[in-house]
């Protein structure tokens, strides 16, 4: 089995340990050198230094002929977007996305996402140490609630949309200053 990893932290390092002696082929992505140093000296993987949520990048480390994606990085938003090419980009059959947030964790499960969340583990985990009752489901994978449906996108030049389009009746234009410019 063909594996990528997108962050190489504790949890991405201990995991393609553990795949690779499994007899996986694992590839390892993280944009710091650094954390290449988690992994084990005789890790028998591919380690690569690069950006996740690039596409060019992902098409290097071989995402077109992989059979797991594994987003493992610390954060969600670069998970999800990792998560989202390997699934819709290069049709990887098998995502999960490590999310920290509980909500946005079962958003991106109903989107079609599988998701595993890391604050309700720890919950959890906590909560029956101190003697109260397993959480149900705060361990297991929040599996996608649908299956995602990747969209055609038009070559450049067709069927794009304008930056922004006149404001609706009555609305007003943003103006400096009133939040929604990002202005003084």
């Amino acid at each position: 089995m063909r594996t990528i990893i997108v962050g190489c932290g504790r949890v991405g390092a201990g995991l393609a340990g553990q795949l690779a002696r499994d007899g996986h082929e694992v590839t390892v992505l993280d944009q710091t050198t650094e954390a290449f140093r988690r992994l084990a000296p005789d890790f028998p993987g591919q380690a690569l230094r690069g950006d996740g949520t690039d596409e060019s990048v992902l098409r290097r480390a071989g995402a077109a002929g992989a059979d797991w994606f594994l987003a493992l990085t610390n954060g969600d938003n670069r998970n999800i977007l990792a998560a989202q090419l390997a699934s819709e980009t290069f049709g990887i059959q098998y995502v999960l996305c490590k999310i920290n947030d509980p909500v946005r964790a079962q958003a991106y499960a109903t989107l079609g996402v599988h998701t595993i969340d890391r604050t309700m583990m720890m919950i959890d985990s906590i909560g029956r140490f101190m003697g109260r009752p397993a959480m149900p489901g705060a361990a297991d994978v929040r599996r996608a609630a649908v299956q995602p449906v990747a969209a055609p996108v038009p070559p450049p030049g067709h069927g794009e949309l304008p930056a922004a389009g006149p404001p609706a009746e009555g609305a007003e234009p943003p103006g400096p200053g009133d939040g929604r410019t990002g202005g003084r």
